[in-house]
């Protein structure tokens, strides 16, 4: 079980983790805590208004205004809207994973070999799961 004190911890203004500091330290943690729940904020407020735009287009739809090309671009813009708001919820259940691993402590290791993702990796992509070689080797295999 993970230091809940991450949480609590005020960061510097622009503070990135460093490798000087010992990996997932607090501050790292509280790092990557505060990155990945402002990114869910984003996604949960972004997807309110995807939804707002697709009900808005399905009036629109419902209205039977314009033309058969209107009619066509609204349809477009409901699929858009809707293959963007499954992407977010994937998003959304992935940031929610990784919030959990902070919590429990597994965060920035591989959920393979349990073995230190690095910090290089897990700054580019914090939602990262396995090391590089481990991720090379399961999309070679898929």
């Amino acid at each position: 079980m993970a230091n809940k004190d991450y949480k609590n911890i005020e960061l510097p203004p622009k503070y990135t983790p460093k490798k000087s500091e010992p990996y997932m330290c607090p501050e790292h943690l509280a790092y990557f805590y505060q990155l990945l729940t402002a990114q869910k904020e984003e996604l949960e407020h972004g997807s309110d208004s995807v939804l707002s735009a697709v009900r808005m287009a399905e009036k629109h739809d419902d209205a039977g205004v314009g033309d058969d090309s209107d009619n066509a671009t609204v349809e477009q813009e409901i699929t858009m809207n809707l293959r963007m708001a499954g992407r977010d919820q994937n998003l959304l259940q992935k940031i929610n994973a990784a919030l959990a691993r902070i919590d429990d402590g597994t965060f920035g290791f591989s959920v393979i070999s349990g073995e230190e993702i690095g910090l290089p990796r897990m700054m580019a992509r914090p939602l990262a799961t396995m090391t590089v070689e481990e991720q090379e080797e399961y999309e070679q295999r898929k």
